[in-house]
């Protein structure tokens, strides 16, 4: 069994950052794709917003538009999402995923973006 911890949601106005994290209990966490999703509220369908292949390819949702940046420390077994010039469209709850053999998730860390 996999936990997944993330922790670095908050408030924040538009066009402010933040830098959202989570930690993996597996050591085997180098072998593994990660991936951040989100969900807004009133939807129920999560959507990617990025993932990171096990040997650091990144790719994104097309929303994101250059905006943030996904990377993994494989020695700390952390995956982190640096996001940029927020928009009141990125409140949501985000998650963090890992597929193995088993689908694991992350319990969420809301974002909000407000005035």
């Amino acid at each position: 069994q996999v936990q997944l911890v993330e922790s670095g949601g908050g408030f924040v106005k538009p066009g402010g950052s933040l830098r959202l994290s989570c930690v993996a209990s597996t050591n085997n966490f180098r072998f593994y794709n990660m991936y951040w999703y989100r969900q807004h509220p009133a939807k129920q369908q999560r959507e990617l917003v990025a993932g990171i292949t096990s040997d650091g390819r990144p790719n994104y949702g097309d929303f994101v538009k250059g905006r943030f940046t996904i990377a993994r420390d494989n020695a700390k077994n952390t995956v982190t999402l640096q996001m940029n010039s927020l928009e009141p469209e990125d409140t949501a709850v985000y998650y963090c995923r890992l597929v193995a053999r088993s689908d694991f998730w992350g319990q969420g860390t809301q974002v909000t973006v407000s005035p």
